[in-house]
């Protein structure tokens, strides 16, 4: 699998992606709080909604439309996939997520890049935050929910064709959409910056950027890594199909 051409072909479309995602939702981020709008969270959840949806529909052709190691951690788990595919789309999303912090430094100065730390994931910032334990579980539950309130439909073909794709993939974007207003909001702390549901993008910020970035960095992975398996044994317990929906 390590020497598939059509592996590392789509594994380009997945860096691609996730550089072109943590680019946009880290540039709505930094707008949407700079412009201080009466509903900041609201608006930010919205476009994220928007544009994670236009970059599935982009992508989900060449490579399956990943664009976050969350998904590719669990489609391996659940066996969709095989390891090396696994992490050789993890690396082209790491290596997609740095590249879209670095355009986003290239075009921000250096004052907004320092305020608003690049729109990286944080969990103390301008103010306490929330404690470290508090956002690991909170990334568990989200990355949990995300799964399977939305991603198990494009895993499961059955709710994958019954659907449609191009409607599987608008669930997916509106599911994360509300676990960010969700997260940002309920928790009402001013220096924690919400529930990452995506590594990739945590982690390019976080090496370009550097400094605060790191603390407490490990929630961003840990806490999905262990959602993703909580996921995969969910999927291994209930059974493949149920009285009311055999024909």
């Amino acid at each position: 699998m390590f020497l598939c051409t059509q592996t590392w072909r789509a594994s380009v479309a997945e860096l691609l992606g996730t550089a072109v995602l943590v680019f946009a939702l880290d540039t709505i981020v930094i707008s949407t709080i700079q412009t201080q709008t009466t509903t900041p969270n609201l608006i930010l959840s919205t476009l994220v909604a928007i544009i994670v949806t236009i970059l599935l529909l982009a992508t989900y052709p060449i490579s399956g439309g990943h664009i976050n190691p969350i998904v590719t951690f669990a489609a391996l788990l659940t066996g969709l996939i095989s390891i090396s595919k696994a992490f050789i789309y993890i690396l082209a999303q790491c290596v997609g997520g740095i590249v879209g912090a670095l355009a986003l430094k290239a075009v921000v100065n250096s004052e907004i890049e320092q305020a608003f730390s690049l729109g990286g994931c944080t969990l103390t910032v301008v103010a306490p935050g929330l404690e470290t334990g508090q956002a690991l579980w909170l990334e568990i539950i989200c990355g949990f929910v995300f799964l399977f309130a939305s991603v198990w439909m494009a895993f499961d073909h059955r709710q994958a064709k019954g659907l449609g794709r191009v409607n599987v993939l608008i669930i997916v974007g509106i599911v994360l959409g509300l676990l960010v207003y969700v997260s940002t909001t309920v928790t009402a702390t001013k220096g924690y910056a919400g529930a990452g549901l995506n590594p990739a993008r945590c982690l390019g910020p976080a090496i370009v950027r550097g400094g605060h970035l790191w603390n407490g960095h490990w929630v961003f992975w840990v806490g999905p890594a262990i959602a993703c398996v909580a996921f995969a044994i969910y999927t291994k317990v209930i059974p493949s199909q149920l009285p009311h929906t055999m024909e």
